[in-house]
């Protein structure tokens, strides 16, 4: 059975109801939202694996929200929902950053396997991690806060949170800059530079306090990348 929480962002209450029973069905946890405005908050502030996204929606329009939530939490995957089946649409909503365009009256087969093969293409962040204990401190990825032992407190970024949780849940291994770009970036490595990743590594080890000399958190592995090494995991 799947286990990834999904938000549904859409206006119509027997739609949302008839496709939030049928993710549930399948094993999908599920979080619900009829109004643009609230749909906005809750992708930016809920855990959640994927967003099902209406373009039209009272309270703002669905194109404005996939604009924010792709600046603010770029790796989220979304599949829009729409009536309005004309191609300008369909390229807008993808030129803005969904991950696909379901376009209503659509069947449930069809949306349970769309649904299906976003995740299985979107970057790996298992949805059970949700803390990253390290060193003198926690990783609250849920708050995308760092609490250290003596009181201290860090924000995350969205992006910094994804890279922590992609480098903690691959501890142990060498995981490199390429590696990095196409799974939580969500680009295609080829022809990239690289450097933006050591800039995020090192503000998420000045966060952390892992002391750039001498790091005991994040592992420089040179010629291969970056490991996560804590030995309380």
């Amino acid at each position: 059975m799947a286990s990834n929480r999904i938000l549904v962002i859409e206006d119509d209450a027997a739609i949302r109801q008839g496709i939030i029973d049928a993710l549930e069905f399948e094993g999908y946890r599920t979080f619900e939202a009829a109004r643009g405005d609230t749909g906005l908050d809750m992708a930016r502030s809920v855990e959640c694996d994927l967003i099902l996204l209406d373009l039209i929606l009272p309270g703002g329009d669905g194109l404005e929200i996939l604009k924010e939530v792709r600046a603010t939490r770029p790796t989220l995957p979304v599949i829009v929902l729409t009536a309005r089946g004309e191609e300008n649409d369909r390229v807008r909503g993808l030129k803005l950053g969904a991950d696909d365009y379901v376009v209503k009256p659509f069947s449930v087969a069809e949306l349970l396997a769309r649904v299906q093969a976003v995740l299985r293409r979107s970057p790996e962040r298992p949805s059970d991690v949700s803390e990253v204990p390290f060193p003198g401190g926690l990783a609250d990825l849920a708050r995308c806060e760092i609490r250290f032992e003596d009181g201290g407190r860090a924000r995350l970024s969205e992006r910094e949170m994804e890279l922590l949780r992609y480098l903690a849940c691959n501890a142990g291994r060498a995981v490199s800059r390429e590696e990095i770009l196409a799974r939580v970036w969500r680009l295609e490595p080829r022809g990239i530079e690289t450097r933006t990743i050591d800039m995020h590594v090192a503000r998420l080890r000045e966060k952390l306090r892992d002391d750039p000399a001498q790091p005991a958190i994040i592992l420089t592995v040179r010629g291969k990348g970056y490991v996560f090494a804590n030995d309380e995991r």
